[in-house]
């Protein structure tokens, strides 16, 4: 299944299990699609119980599980592009998009809908037009990055080539009229296949209910769905027990043991390697934001030895830096990308990427003591900074470090209301919070590792 990632464990983190690993990382891909929280977990619930009731072995179920856990790897490459074309937001985009029906009637009634929103008519005409006029191109470009993006990642993750297909062929149709590469049948690899189902069922019975979950799949059977897998469905779901386990708050333990992963255990390296891959998706949310997750690990890992961080607790620091963003992939980059300032309720959504980044990294058991030191990246030593407003004293070392080197490659770096800053220019504007909202010992780290 695995090019080696995993193996007996480390002594120097609590025991990491495989499928609990992926799976909480799995909820950052659901904010960024728009989905509600633990929709990955359940396509894999259904698709594990499709792959059971088509004869698979428990080696391929296996592999089925982190194909469905990690089905949207690929979703934030194409976030900003989408907010730029629509002009809208672009979780609700896809959200809204993933029930407009299947239809070209369908589909470009949910596009003209949506398009340009809040725009003036002017505006909102040039939009639609240019959407009618290279309507197929945006699409496939759309699609194209996301699936790419999705199983490059996964390939850096050492998943099995049949993992990273299943990623890539996601948006395949059964009657050939999916992308990226317009397979049909059997061609489309069988796990994507199954993903697809499995997101068509889960957000129909999200959006309204499971009948309607039933319904859709069967409506799709044998243009986009392959009606083989449509009739397994068909079949799992008529049993009371499938819906009441997928409404059950112990999902997430029974689909890992239903799909034989508990024995899997990742070691320091690949925890490392999982870190580096979530802050690339992070980072690829936003055009303004490539890089920067790592280059504030990068950061944080020259400053700590400065400050007298003990050299076992650095690579700990490094995941946090590489994490401390993983919130924004619940903020539209219509939001993220605004080249105006924001009102009062998108400055609150994009606050709450604090929240999410705790949230996430919350479930998972090795990182539960580094979440809300990533999550604090935003509080003030004055007590006025978000999501807590917590006070000198309450903000530990970690925190402060991490806050500092977000400060200064943000500042370093363009964004939609001005361009990069010449590092002095940052440093000095920093050096004015010291006290207020960045710690004296860690300025001054930074700037010996900026100048040197």
């Amino acid at each position: 299944m695995f090019h080696r990632p995993i193996s007996a464990g480390s002594p120097l983190a609590p025991t990491v299990h495989l499928p609990e690993l992926i799976g909480a990382f799995s909820y950052a891909l659901d904010i960024t699609e728009g989905q509600p929280a633990g929709h990955a977990v359940r396509c894999a619930f259904i698709g594990g119980e499709i792959g059971k009731a088509i004869g698979l072995g428990t080696a391929e179920r296996r592999e089925l599980h982190y194909a469905l856990l990690l089905k949207d790897l690929g979703c934030s490459s194409n976030a900003a592009r989408i907010s730029e074309l629509y002009a809208a937001d672009d979780l609700a985009f896809k959200r809204g998009y993933k029930t407009a029906g299947t239809s070209l009637a369908a589909t470009l009634s949910f596009v003209l809908k949506n398009t340009a929103p809040r725009a003036s008519f002017g505006e909102r005409a040039a939009k639609v037009g240019t959407i009618l006029r290279n309507g197929k191109q945006f699409a496939d470009e759309l699609i194209a990055a996301r699936c790419t993006r999705g199983a490059d990642i996964a390939r850096t993750l050492r998943f099995s080539d049949a993992v990273i297909a299943g990623i890539y062929a996601l948006d395949e149709h059964w009657d050939g009229s999916g992308r990226p590469d317009g397979l049909a049948g059997d061609a489309i690899p069988l796990f994507a296949r199954i993903a697809l189902l499995a997101q068509v069922a889960d957000v129909f019975r999200s959006e309204f209910g499971a009948e309607a979950a039933v319904a859709e799949v069967g409506r799709r059977a044998g243009n986009w769905l392959d009606p083989k897998l449509a009739e397994a469905f068909s079949v799992i779901a008529r049993e009371p027990s499938f819906w009441a386990t997928l409404a059950s708050p112990f999902l997430d333990t029974i689909v890992s043991a239903a799909a034989g992963c508990d024995e899997q255990v990742a070691d320091e390296d690949y925890l490392d390697a999982v870190a580096a891959a979530f802050g690339q998706v992070v980072d690829a949310k936003s055009p303004y934001t490539g890089g920067h997750s790592v280059r504030v690990a990068e950061y944080a890992a020259a400053i700590a030895p400065e400050v007298g961080v003990d050299p076992a607790r650095r690579r700990w620091l490094r995941r946090g830096a590489l994490l401390h963003d993983i919130g924004k992939l619940g903020v539209s980059n219509a939001i993220l990308d605004k080249p105006g300032g924001l009102d009062e309720p998108e400055w609150q959504v994009m606050r709450d990427h604090a929240v999410h980044t705790q949230e996430i990294l919350g479930r998972i058991a090795a990182l539960k003591d580094l979440a809300p030191v990533a999550a604090a990246h935003h509080e003030r030593l004055d007590g006025t900074g978000y999501p807590l407003g917590l006070t000198d004293h309450a903000i530990s070392r970690e925190t402060r470090i991490i806050t500092v080197c977000d400060f200064y490659d943000a500042l370093t770096a363009d964004r939609p209301y001005r361009a990069a800053m010449p590092p002095e220019q940052a440093l000095a504007i920093i050096g004015d919070e010291v006290g207020r909202a960045v710690d004296g010992d860690c300025f001054a780290a930074l700037c010996k590792v900026v100048r040197a």
